[in-house]
């Protein structure tokens, strides 16, 4: 099991701790791509990314400046302004914790209720890399981020990888069949997660996917513990993935 790395202010750890009951509870279909808010919810979760990835692991603030957002997330000031009004709108922040600059992640237990978050790998010269390609005009880059965040809070401890059938996607991010693939390409595209072929029970061909987040834990893969996984590990196309807020 990997230990936490210690954090620093101005220094990233590998993961930060994303609270993910509002993601289990449906909370990502809430995120849709419409008339005069899809930009902004886009926006909302690239905020919500770099924000977390600036948190302090005790209490879940962070103090950014709308400066040090608008580099990192490679978004205006006026996106950055309602991004964080949409994040603020569903109760994932507080703004104003700790001064004006301050934000409270909402539902933040560092003991309890938590998954990793890919945060140090994601960036390149003080800017998330991904976010750089991102024009704020396509759905299916709003569809990519509510995978990537679906996608870490399924995401299984001892695979390092999260086993979930498309059926699974879009009852959980509200991203329906037929846009998934279009996801899925600019998650690879971007080097944020890659897609696994594993054995599964639940198919036909005895084949699945699985998506693996590619900055967390990147020394854990299919390379490193081998292919003879049991089919009974990735049946998924049925039921739900178990899952626990607790570091998985």
């Amino acid at each position: 099991m990997s230990k936490e790395t210690p954090w620093h202010a101005g220094k990233l750890p590998e993961w930060t701790k994303l609270p993910n009951e509002w993601i289990e509870g449906h909370g990502l279909k809430e995120l849709r791509w419409i008339a005069g808010q899809g930009a902004d919810n886009l926006a909302a979760l690239m905020t919500y990314t770099v924000i977390l990835n600036h948190i302090e692991p005790a209490g879940g603030s962070a103090n950014l400046t709308y400066d040090a957002l608008c580099e990192m997330t490679s978004l205006s000031r006026a996106k950055i302004s309602r991004g964080l009004d949409v994040l603020s709108g569903f109760c994932l922040i507080e703004r104003g914790a700790g001064g004006r600059s301050g934000y409270q992640v909402r539902n933040y237990n560092p003991d309890t209720g938590w998954v990793k978050f890919p945060a140090r790998g994601l960036y390149g010269n003080g800017t998330v890399r991904a976010f750089t390609s991102f024009r704020l005009r396509h759905r299916a880059e709003l569809d990519a981020m509510k995978l990537y965040f679906l996608f870490a809070s399924r995401r299984d401890r001892r695979s390092n990888m999260a086993k979930i059938s498309y059926d699974k996607i879009e009852e959980y991010s509200g991203v329906s069949r037929e846009h998934i693939k279009r996801a899925l390409t600019i998650l690879g595209a971007n080097s944020l997660v890659h897609i696994e072929h594993v054995p599964s029970g639940a198919y036909a061909d005895g084949v699945a996917s699985a998506y693996r987040l590619v900055h967390l834990n990147s020394r854990q893969h299919m390379g490193t513990w081998g292919r003879g996984t049991d089919k009974f590990d990735f049946l998924d196309a049925a039921g739900d993935m178990s899952w626990s807020g607790d570091g998985n």
